[in-house]
């Protein structure tokens, strides 16, 4: 997409999980990706009109790329297991590599919105967001500045996009039980060698999934339809009643703050 111009934008429904923005295949119509980027669990494109295009998966979003030299003869193909009804929205590219890249969100948990020249980091998107986990802004020290006092659980806390912008909830479980702290922990008694280790485990976690493409559980896919294969790394996520790799301690299951947490009791403390 980048260094493409968007010769045409359809939308096949006024919303996703938000309205769509005033005029929003309009604004986009003509206009040059100059570039993308990812803030937290939203990509970017930063636009020749000064705007930029924020977009997030939600659930179930999945964008498919379709370039024209591979497409069927009087058409577009269809991504093998995309169901087009759930094809909301569409842009046609042209540039070095003309493409068609479809936007298909069968939950519409998803959604896209625009921001104007100079407003992006304070838009309700991204206004108090935390730093990037792999970024210069994330250190142990941070993460220790940033869990003192706190006496939320650490597991409530890390996914608070406030600390740390892009954590999910798979990352922060398998994290947490590879530093050996307990997902019921308040966050401000993480701290010391507690918290270096946690800080640690974090980043290891996240690189090693994204060297895995990410993680395959229902319907999550790349662009070009690959599939991830962290999930069979897992140490504790979506492992209930199963034993524990280091101790034969059967995984644990709970809710917190409406999402499923995975632990070990005998490790994590």
């Amino acid at each position: 997409m980048e260094g493409a111009r968007i010769v045409e934008a359809t939308a096949r429904r006024p919303d996703l999980r938000f309205p769509l923005p005033d005029r929003f295949c309009e604004r986009l119509q003509g206009v040059r990706i100059e570039s993308l980027d990812r803030r937290g669990k939203y990509l970017i494109g930063h636009l020749s009109s000064g705007e930029s295009l924020i977009m997030h998966l939600g659930m179930s979003g999945r964008f498919t790329i379709e370039e024209a030299a591979k497409l069927r003869p009087g058409g577009f193909a269809l991504a093998q297991d995309c169901d087009p009804k759930h094809d909301h929205v569409v842009f046609r590219l042209k540039g070095p590599r003309p493409a068609r890249v479809t936007y298909n969100d069968p939950r519409r948990f998803g959604f896209m919105d625009l921001a104007g020249a100079g407003k992006l980091e304070t838009c309700r998107h991204f206004k108090g967001m935390g730093p990037e986990p792999l970024g210069n802004g994330f250190s142990a020290a941070a993460l220790k500045a940033g869990l003192k006092g706190k006496t939320a659980p650490i597991k409530t806390a890390l996914l608070d996009q406030r600390l740390v912008a892009g954590l999910g909830n798979i990352y922060v479980c398998e994290a947490l039980y590879r530093a050996g702290i307990s997902p019921r922990r308040k966050a401000g008694s993480v701290a010391g060698k507690r918290s270096d280790r946690l800080y640690g485990e974090i980043i290891a976690v996240l690189r090693e999934a994204i060297e895995a493409g990410g993680s395959t559980l229902r319907d999550f896919a790349a662009a070009d339809g690959a599939l991830g294969y962290f999930q069979h790394r897992f140490d504790v996520y979506g492992r209930e009643g199963e034993n524990c790799r280091a101790c034969d301690t059967p995984i644990q299951r709970m809710v917190q703050g409406g999402r499923s947490t995975f632990f070990c009791s005998a490790c994590q403390r």
